[in-house]
Formats: structure tokens, C-alpha cells, sequence
């Protein structure tokens, strides 16, 4: 029988060192499809990562070293199945800003203070491994990812309207340049656009006419070869110019202790951004395919593929949101696909960086803009506003940030917003009074003075962990369910199916209600403890001040004994 998923001893024996867990459980009827994916994968990143070494000041070829050693070391030690690391606008940027003061942009100095960042956001991410800092990403919500990769569909496909169109965009801002395309349309370059459009058609095409022939990878071949027999660049249509070619060299960069000193909180924010920015993407895909996600394995792979960055003349690399739907939109499965990237990209490398100073740039714009509308989630989005208005408009806030404050903001702020949403539900749980019909079923009813279980035994259901936050709503509502009547309550007891745990401001808070009741001659109970709220209880002392005679694992018995002393 073929198993899908590693045996319980492989995985206890081998999880935490093994290799290659983005390729596991390997299944041969995918190979295809995940080698013509990664060959389509990189006809579309070789000149997408050159560009993006324009954003980062670096040489051509750097771009291309992003998707070769870096990509490997990934697949070797990371655990995702579809992330792509590889350069990345959003860290480049950041890049560029804190190099560039310190050496001249596209200088063998730059490159080797680029290369250190990469070394150093390395260690970060696998001082993160070892701390075991991965639970970060557990902390965002399935809507937080739909408004996130919306986002970031939007905020691409705005991005390269410029180069679809062939007018000159300058500004990185989303808002300006969709402003600036809207305003320049009448300067339009009818036969960038007649490319663009002709690119689309391919790759969208492809799938109905050819399911098997990668449409991507048809596009780029085909507007290179038209572009070198009819003259593209001396037709005002801008091309990719020419790239120097061989494998890169291995070595650490020649840097001082100083410049590296200099260069910390330059990799610290790009620390920042890889960690949320691959989090993000490997738990969307991770959930939309229903796999599991071990973040800190993530953080080794990240931790390697920036190492390999670093000692291969690059510069640093990142989880990348639109590259990984590549994959997916390509048909990808597995790190098959990535390892076949690295492949094509050594060989265009060594024999084939000629033919790519053809290539047209609008083609790359087209190609990442059929990405960016894959992106933008429509159905999830429909479905939140069909189940969950106030999630929709989480969503839609995520979207908006990221499309118009960037990615690096736009995931802090989702980052922010998953937070928040989680501190909402503590901060304001259901609560419930529960009640027994003649039957002898248990009800949940809203929380109202005079509803009680037993004449003067009222039981009140919590639904969260006790904290700071919710201490005070929790002490309110007990007070109030106390003080109804007649008959008087004699017993307010706590339904404590749901708490697993307080902290010291709920136990205090806890403290002082116990007395309060006790002056009404109200007896504080517990009922349905289990065993880790049990040793919070006796930590704080509150399991004396309660005493073990009013705490209890089941409702019957508690009310058994209630009423055994109130007959």
C-alpha cells in the first residue's frame, strides 16, 4: 500500500533532522508536473529576480544567483511543499536603504555589505529555529491571510500596469502609480500593450486549449525569439538588455567588524519582513491544501537560504507571496519543482544569458499580473461576507493596508489585527447561565439575574481562559447573577468547562469575589475543573480560600451536593 503520509517512527526518528520534508511523501505520478512547473517557474523568475536587483543596487546576475544555491538550501532543510524563496521587492528595498549610504550602489563594496545583511538576517532566523519562535505565525487568522494575499494581488498587478503599457512609472507607491497610469494612458505604447496582451492571452489560454504545455514558459520563449528577429529594442519596446553570465563564486564577504555592527538593524528588519512575510505565505498555502505547517522547520530553511545567499555573492532572500502561487497556478506540488528551477537556472547561467537581453519586459509584467489576479481571493472574500460581516471588513482592512501603506506594513498590521481579534474573543466570551429541562439536558441561556439550576443555586458558564482583560466582565456578571432572587442564591457556582488557566490579576480579581459572596453568605463553587486550571487554582491560593469541598469534576455532582445540604 502506498502511504501518503511518513509512519509515526520515521517522523519521531527522523522530524527533526531529516532532509528534504518539502518533497515528502514523494509520489511519482507528479514528477512531470512539478518539473514543467519549475521550468515555467523559472522562464518567469530569471528575469523577475533581475529586476528585482535593480531595487536592491546590485548587479544583473545577482538575481539569478537568488534562484540557485538559496533555492536549493531551502528544499534541503525546509518543510514547505510550495513556498519559494527567492529575492523579494519588499526586502530589497530595505536592502537598499541601509546599504546604500555605506558604499557606492552596484560596487564590489556594495555587493559585499548586500551579501552580510543576508549572513546576519541568517543568524537571526536561526536564533529564531533555536528559541523556537514559530508559534509567531499560529498567531494569524485564516481572514487575516485571505485580506493579506488579496493585498497583495492588488498591490503587484498595480505595480506592473506601467511595464504592461510601456509607460514610465518612478514611484514605489501603490496609489501613486495607479494614479500615474491613469494620467499617462494617453502616452501609451500600443505595441508594449499589444505584447502584454498577447502574453495574457497565451497564458490563459494555454490551460483550455493545451492543458499540459506551459503557457508562461511558451510566452517567454516566443516573445524572445520575436524580439530578436524583428528588433524589439529598436522598435521602442524596452527589453532586458544583456547579463553576464557563469556560476557564482563561494565566500564570505570581505566586510569589518564595524560595517557588520552598522548593518544589524538593516538585518533585523529584513529578519522582521521574512519571518512575517513567509509565515504568511507558507500558512496560506498550507491551509488552502490541507497540510500541516511546522513553522520552526520553515525558520531553518529561511535560516540556509539566506546563508546560501550570503557565501554565494547575492543578496538576502525571502518567502515570496506571488512566486509561490507560481507554483501552485503551474501546477507545482513539491520542492520537485523548486530543485528544477535551480537547474534551469544553472544553465542559463553557463550557456544561455545571451538570448535573454531579448527578452521584453512587458512580458515579465504580464506574466506576474496573471499571478496577481490568482492572488486576490474573490471567493473567499464572498464567503466571509456571506458567513462573517465583521471578518469581511477585517479582511478588506488587511487588503487596504497592505495595497496602500506595502507589504512590510500591511503584514505588521495583519500581524496587529490577528492579535486583536484573538484579544476580542477573550476579552469578550460567550457566557450563558445553564439550566436543566425535566429531561435532565443541559441549556445554555443568556446571562440574566433570576435564572437559576436549582432554586438558589445559580450556574454560570464562562467561555475563556480567566485574564487581566476579562477579569472584570467575569466579576460583574457573577455579582449580579448572586445578588438575583428570591429564592435567595445560596450557591453561585463557575462552570469551568471552557477555563484552562488565569493569571494573577483574574486570581486576585477571584480573591475579592469570594469574599464579597462570602459576606452575602454566598458560597463560591467550581464546577467541571480540569487539571491545569486545577493547579492555577491551588498556585494563587484560591483553592483554600474556595475549599476542595466546593470544587468539583462533574455538574451532577455538584449539584448533588448542594442539594444534599440544602434539602
Amino acid at each position: 500500500m502506498n502511504n501518503t503520509q511518513p509512519s509515526k517512527a520515521t517522523t519521531g526518528n527522523l522530524g527533526r533532522w531529516s532532509l528534504f520534508l518539502g518533497l515528502r511523501p514523494f509520489d511519482k505520478s507528479r514528477l512531470l508536473p512539478d518539473i514543467l512547473a519549475g521550468i515555467t517557474l523559472a522562464a518567469v523568475n530569471i528575469p523577475q529576480a533581475m529586476g528585482y536587483t535593480k531595487i536592491a543596487g546590485t548587479p544583473a546576475v545577482t538575481g539569478l544567483y537568488t534562484l540557485l544555491l538559496p533555492v536549493i538550501a531551502f528544499a534541503v532543510f525546509g518543510a514547505s511543499r510550495y513556498l519559494v524563496v527567492a529575492a523579494d521587492s519588499a526586502t530589497a528595498a530595505i536592502l537598499a536603504v541601509g546599504v546604500s549610504p555605506l558604499a557606492a550602489v552596484g560596487s564590489p563594496k556594495y555587493l559585499a555589505l548586500a551579501s552580510i545583511v543576508a549572513l546576519l538576517a541568517a543568524g537571526c532566523l536561526l536564533l529564531a529555529r533555536l528559541l523556537r519562535l514559530g508559534f509567531l505565525a499560529d498567531f494569524l487568522s485564516r481572514t487575516v491571510l485571505i485580506g493579506f494575499l488579496t493585498g497583495v494581488g492588488c498591490q503587484v498587478g498595480i505595480a506592473v500596469l506601467g511595464e504592461m503599457l510601456g509607460i514610465q512609472v518612478d514611484s514605489r507607491q501603490t496609489a501613486v502609480q495607479l494614479w500615474t497610469v491613469l494620467t499617462k494612458l494617453p502616452q501609451l505604447h500600443w505595441p508594449t500593450l499589444a505584447i502584454s496582451a498577447g502574453v495574457v492571452a497565451v497564458i490563459l489560454g494555454t490551460p483550455r486549449l493545451a492543458p499540459r504545455v506551459p503557457g508562461p514558459l511558451l510566452a517567454v520563449g516566443g516573445a524572445i525569439a520575436l524580439s530578436a528577429f524583428l528588433d524589439f529594442g529598436g522598435h521602442g519596446i524596452a527589453v532586458l538588455g544583456p547579463v553576464v553570465g557563469g556560476l557564482p563564486r563561494l565566500g564570505f564577504p570581505d566586510v569589518s567588524w564595524a560595517e557588520v555592527l552598522t548593518l544589524l538593524p538593516t538585518a533585523g528588519a529584513c529578519f522582521v519582513m521574512i519571518v512575517a512575510q513567509s509565515s504568511v505565505t507558507a500558512r496560506a498555502y498550507a491551509t488552502r491544501h490541507q497540510q500541516t505547517l511546522d513553522e520552526n522547520r520553515e525558520l531553518l530553511g529561511l535560516a540556509a537560504a539566506d546563508a546560501a545567499a550570503a557565501v554565494s555573492g547575492t543578496f538576502v532572500v525571502n518567502g515570496s507571496p506571488t512566486q509561490t502561487a507560481m507554483v501552485e497556478t503551474s501546477g507545482g506540488s513539491s520542492q520537485v519543482t523548486h530543485l528544477t528551477t535551480a537547474a534551469v537556472v544553472a544553465v542559463v547561467l553557463q550557456v544561455l544569458t545571451g538570448p535573454l537581453r531579448f527578452l521584453p519586459l512587458c512580458v515579465l509584467g504580464a506574466i506576474v499580473f496573471v499571478v496577481a489576479v490568482h492572488l486576490i481571493d474573490v471567493s473567499g472574500l464572498r464567503k466571509l461576507r456571506r458567513k462573517s460581516p465583521n471578518e469581511f471588513l477585517l479582511a478588506l482592512l488587511t487588503t487596504a493596508a497592505v495595497v496602500f501603506l506595502g507589504v512590510e506594513r500591511g503584514i505588521l498590521l495583519a500581524l496587529a489585527l490577528s492579535l486583536l481579534d484573538h484579544v476580542r474573543h477573550g476579552y469578550r466570551p460567550h457566557t450563558a447561565v445553564v439550566l436543566r429541562d425535566p429531561v435532565d439536558h443541559w441549556q445554555m441561556v443568556p446571562v440574566a439575574p433570576g435564572k437559576m439550576t436549582e432554586p438558589g443555586l445559580v450556574m454560570y458558564w464562562f467561555g475563556a481562559d480567566l485574564y487581566y482583560a476579562n477579569a472584570n466582565l467575569f466579576t460583574e456578571q457573577a455579582r449580579l447573577l448572586a445578588a438575583a432572587g428570591p429564592p435567595k442564591v445560596r450557591w453561585l457556582v463557575v462552570d469551568s468547562g471552557a477555563i484552562t488557566g488565569l493569571d494573577y490579576s483574574a486570581a486576585t480579581a477571584l480573591k475579592q469575589l469570594q469574599k464579597d459572596l462570602a459576606k452575602q453568605e454566598v458560597v463560591l463553587a467550581f464546577t467541571r475543573v480540569n487539571d491545569a486550571f486545577r493547579e492555577d487554582l491551588d498556585r494563587m491560593e484560591l483553592t483554600a480560600a474556595i475549599g476542595t469541598e466546593h470544587i468539583f469534576r462533574s455538574r451532577k455532582t455538584c449539584i448533588a451536593a448542594y442539594l444534599a445540604g440544602h434539602r
